[in-house]
C-alpha cells in the first residue's frame, strides 16, 4: 500500500476520528486536539493542558476530549471547554482513550505507568454520571462499538489481546470474552502490541500495532488478513474515513519519549487506501 503524509509537524497524534468530513486528533504534547481536512488544512479545536487523548461526540454534537494528565472527561460547546466528569477516582490510574456510542455513553479506560498494574474501564452517562463496567483490564486503550450497539472491543495493549464485550441496554456490560489473542511463546518474533483500533464494513479491525511499525487488520478469532507497514516509524492509533470510507488514518512517530517529541515535533499522519471501507 503506498503510503502519504496528511499533515507533519505534531509531537504526539493519538486518538483519531473521521468526524463530519474531518479527521479529528488528539495531540498529546502540543496539548491540543485538531480537526483536519483531506487538503492538510488544519484548525484547532481545542487547548487541553491535561493532555487530549480519546475523543468522541455528544448527540448534540458536543465534543468529548478525554485529558489524560488529570482524569476529566471534557466537554467541547461552542468554543468552550467544561468538565463533563471527573474519572480521577474510578480509572485505576490516568484516563486515557474512549468510544462514545450514539446515545452519548462514554466507555473510557485507564493507564497506571506507575504500577504497571490493572486498571479500570468506566462509563460515562450523558449526565455525567461514572460507572465502573469493567475490572482487571491489562491497559484498555482503543476501543470501538458495533453499528447495531452491540457490542464493544477493546485493545489491551499489556495482554496482548483484543476483548469484547456484549453492550446491555441499560450501558452494561457483559459477556467478557477474547476477540483475537495476540499472544506468542516467550522470545518469539512477531507479537502484536495492539493501540488504537479501527472497524469495518465486514467487521474486521485494523489495529495499531505500537510495537511492530505496522497496522494490521484482522478478523474475530486472531486471523490476519493485510497489513501495511511505517518503515521507521512507530504507530499507535488508526482510524477509517475518507469520503468513501476507504482511507486509512495511521498516527505515527518516531519516539515515545516525550521530551524529544516536544522538541523535534516530528509525529505526522499517514494515509492509505483500503479496499473495505469503514462500518458507515
Amino acid at each position: 500500500m503506498k503510503l502519504e503524509t496528511l499533515i507533519d509537524g505534531g509531537a504526539f497524534f493519538e486518538g483519531p476520528r473521521w468526524h463530519e468530513g474531518r479527521l479529528w486528533v488528539s495531540d498529546f504534547w502540543r496539548y491540543r486536539v485538531t480537526a483536519i481536512s483531506l487538503d492538510g488544512d488544519a484548525e484547532v479545536v481545542a487547548e487541553v493542558p491535561g493532555s487530549p487523548s480519546g475523543l468522541g461526540w455528544l448527540p448534540d454534537g458536543s465534543l468529548l476530549v478525554v485529558s489524560m494528565r488529570d482524569s476529566r472527561l471534557l466537554r467541547v460547546r461552542d468554543g468552550r471547554t467544561t468538565e463533563h466528569a471527573d474519572l480521577s477516582a474510578h480509572v485505576g490510574g490516568m484516563a486515557n482513550d474512549m468510544v462514545v456510542d450514539a446515545s452519548g455513553r462514554a466507555y473510557v479506560g485507564g493507564i497506571d505507568f506507575t504500577t504497571m498494574g490493572p486498571t479500570n474501564l468506566v462509563r460515562v452517562d450523558p449526565d455525567g454520571a461514572v460507572t465502573v463496567v469493567a475490572e482487571d483490564m491489562a491497559f484498555p486503550n482503543g476501543a470501538v462499538i458495533t453499528p447495531d450497539g452491540s457490542t464493544l472491543v477493546v485493545a489491551e495493549s499489556w495482554a496482548p489481546r483484543l476483548t469484547a464485550f456484549d453492550i446491555r441496554p441499560d450501558g452494561s456490560l457483559t459477556g467478557r470474552r477474547v476477540w483475537a489473542d495476540f499472544a506468542l511463546p516467550e522470545g518469539a518474533p512477531g507479537q502484536i502490541a495492539p493501540d488504537g483500533i479501527a472497524l469495518d464494513a465486514e467487521g474486521a479491525l485494523w489495529v495499531a500495532d505500537a510495537g511492530g511499525n505496522r497496522a494490521v487488520r484482522v478478523r474475530e478469532g486472531g486471523e490476519i488478513v493485510d497489513e501495511v507497514g511505517t518503515g521507521d516509524l512507530k504507530l499507535v492509533a488508526c482510524a477509517l474515513g475518507g469520503e468513501d470510507g476507504r482511507t486509512l488514518f495511521l498516527c505515527a512517530t518516531p519516539t515515545y519519549d516525550q521530551q524529544e517529541a516536544e522538541t523535534k515535533q516530528q509525529a505526522r499522519i499517514l494515509t492509505c487506501q483500503v479496499n473495505v471501507p469503514s462500518r458507515a
